[in-house]
């Protein structure tokens, strides 16, 4: 494993894909890994060079105290990034990486080359859900909420069909260090970009689930019409559309990336 030092923690990092080829950075959704993206990596590592993390608190990388912040997040990508010596990158972040990829786009223009926003939203759901759910976890553990986001992320049918898939994936979510969730819980709890994602300037892919109970439709075609040019490309999928519908998750990020 691969780590890279930064002020006060370390990233668990992976590349994949040629050393000449252009970056690609992937940020993982809140109570995965960078392992989420098994599904795009073959298709991605032949035409990029694939920059894979852990965001903080998950995955191998540093739990440091919480509360994290969207912010702090962000300023993780970019201390990573100029840790490997990448300035100029593009970026696909899902969920709470979405989020961080907003605060990119708004903060740090000038390092983004496109922006793939998937299933995520300027704002997700009230305060009170959130610290209902950190106060489960605190006195729980991961365990206590793993069916229920398992529901979140995937739809009845798929949840019913791929039985492996879905194991795998309840497994990444307990194996999250607690303390870390609860902190990157706080972060998304306590963002609000609605206001600023007209600024992004990033050419722009929102994709959405049809059937995503955490971040509905609407939340998409809302950054979508408020950022300029950005296109909005909707599967029938839940909030993991990119294990869900990976073919056509692959090839829409695909085609964002080299048109």
């Amino acid at each position: 494993m691969t780590f890279a030092d930064l002020p006060g923690a370390q990233l668990h990092y992976r590349f994949d894909g040629a050393a000449d080829a252009p970056v690609l950075i992937l940020s993982n959704s809140l109570g995965t890994d960078l392992g989420m993206w098994a599904p795009q990596m073959d298709a991605l590592s032949r035409q990029f060079r694939v920059l894979r993390y852990d965001t903080r608190g998950h995955g191998h990388s540093t739990v440091t105290p919480g509360p994290y912040a969207i912010e702090g997040l962000g300023r993780d990508v970019l201390a990573l990034a100029d840790h490997v010596g990448v300035e100029r990158f593009d970026f696909c972040g899902l969920s709470m990486g979405g989020m961080t990829g907003m605060w990119l786009g708004i903060n740090a223009p000038l390092r983004l080359r496109q922006l793939v926003l998937a299933n995520t939203a300027a704002q997700i759901a009230p305060p009170e859900l959130w610290n209902a759910r950190i106060e489960n976890v605190a006195t729980r553990g991961m365990a206590s909420i793993s069916d229920a986001v398992l529901a979140r992320w995937f739809t009845t049918g798929f949840l019913a069909r791929e039985k492996s898939t879905v194991a795998a994936m309840k497994h990444m979510i307990e194996a999250t260090p607690a303390a870390g969730y609860i902190a990157c819980c706080a972060a998304v709890r306590d963002m609000d970009l609605r206001a600023e994602v007209a600024r992004i300037i990033a050419p722009t892919l929102v994709i959405v689930g049809t059937q995503d109970l955490a971040t509905p439709p609407a939340d998409g075609a809302y950054l979508a019409a408020q950022i300029a040019g950005a296109r909005m490309l909707e599967l029938n999928a839940g909030h993991l559309s990119n294990i869900e519908r990976a073919p056509a998750f692959t090839a829409a990020l695909l085609a964002h990336l080299t048109a």
